[in-house]
């Protein structure tokens, strides 16, 4: 059992380890995805509080990951990883049955699972949380105990110190389809293989007699029996989804309505993004930074352009107020927050590749970026 114990203790450690990790590194991407199930169940209330949540989430599952992982107080902290799976499994039951969100976020943008992979994982890891609580009390060591608490708080300081980095700037690790060094026509076209997407048609048809509504499938409606049935209606079911390319809603809409995306990403100078996926809670302190390089980019023959979700007429409030000399366009606000962890953030394209992000924090001036990129 001593060989069964460790590896119960390895795995579950690891595992939370990695989870709290890759959210404790991208902590608006965790508020994004609390925000997003309090939207699915009614309780927008809480919006307020996704960003702690997130952060103590996070946190939470690391701690517990370490403990384990290097028997530090393992007898306390079994009863933490016992308690935390089962209320963990309960949810993710619940959410794979009734799916709220088509993507729980447990591994964060690292690790993408669908909701009845993460019950089935969830299972597989209270089984070893069950394990280890029930061998809690066994001296079972491998590494002196002053070594494991010493490298427990070297990676607890390393832990904070990478999740306060990727706050103050953007994640250290960006799992996203808009990474540095992506190109965007690539990303959004699919190949001649690419599955499509399978439906299913369902009829539905009144029967004359009764009234009530029956629904078919093109096997058996009734399109011949025009004495009992008359036809309702039609819907179509997605029972298969094909190829979905990593970049698939990305659209930089006019007041017009038109997508003038190709321009942009066909560009083969450089291309300058201002991201804000919402202008209204968007912080303003480095506006004359980027006033100052969108100056600049014009003098130089650059594209410098705005993207957000807020309305144009809208947008065009925020430019007056700041000084902002560009022209705003829309697009999708989950695009534009999976684009860039920066409310807002600067993005650079040249010949459609991401050559550089920036967090508001971290916006260059003309001299700091031609430096680097010319």
């Amino acid at each position: 059992m001593k060989f069964i114990y460790h590896l119960s203790r390895i795995l579950l450690g690891i595992t939370l380890i990695f989870s709290g990790f890759v959210k404790g590194i991208d902590p608006w991407g965790s508020a994004f995805k609390f925000k997003d199930y309090f939207q699915a169940m009614g309780l927008e209330w809480l919006s307020w509080s996704a960003f702690v949540l997130g952060i103590l989430l996070a946190f939470a599952e690391f701690i517990i990951g370490v403990c384990i992982l290097l028997k530090i107080r393992v007898k306390l902290f079994a009863w933490f990883g016992l308690l935390f799976m089962s209320f963990f499994t309960g949810l993710t039951l619940w959410i794979a049955l009734k799916n709220p969100v088509t993507d729980c976020g447990c591994f964060g943008d690292a690790l993408v699972i669908s909701n009845w992979e993460t019950f089935y994982k969830n299972i597989v890891l209270i089984i070893l949380a069950i394990i280890i609580f029930g061998y809690r009390k066994k001296g079972w060591e491998i590494i002196p105990v002053k070594v494991n608490y010493a490298l427990g708080a070297v990676v607890l300081i390393a832990y904070v110190g990478s999740a306060y980095y990727s706050y103050q700037h953007l994640p250290i690790f960006d799992f996203r389809p808009y990474k540095v060094g992506v190109n965007i026509p690539e990303a959004m076209s699919y190949p001649d293989d690419a599955k499509q997407d399978v439906y299913e048609n369902i009829f539905q048809y009144k029967n004359k007699n009764t009234g009530k509504i029956k629904e078919f499938t093109e096997e058996n409606y009734p399109w011949k029996d025009t004495v009992n049935w008359e036809y309702y209606n039609l819907e179509s079911k997605l029972v298969k989804e094909g190829y979905k390319p990593p970049i698939h809603d990305l659209t930089f809409m006019t007041r017009e309505g038109d997508d003038i995306i190709d321009y942009f990403i066909r560009d083969e100078n450089y291309v300058f993004i201002f991201v804000s996926y919402d202008l209204f809670t968007a912080k303003t302190k480095s506006m004359d930074k980027v006033n100052t390089l969108a100056k600049w980019a014009n003098e130089n023959g650059y594209s410098f352009i705005g993207l957000t979700s807020t309305l144009l007429e809208e947008a065009e409030v925020f430019t007056g107020e700041n000084g902002a000399s560009f022209e705003f366009f829309n697009c999708d606000e989950i695009t534009l927050k999976t684009m860039i962890r920066s409310n807002p953030g600067l993005m650079v394209l040249k010949d459609g590749v991401i050559v550089a992000k920036y967090h508001f924090n971290d916006i260059p001036t003309p001299e700091e970026f031609s430096a680097e990129y010319n």
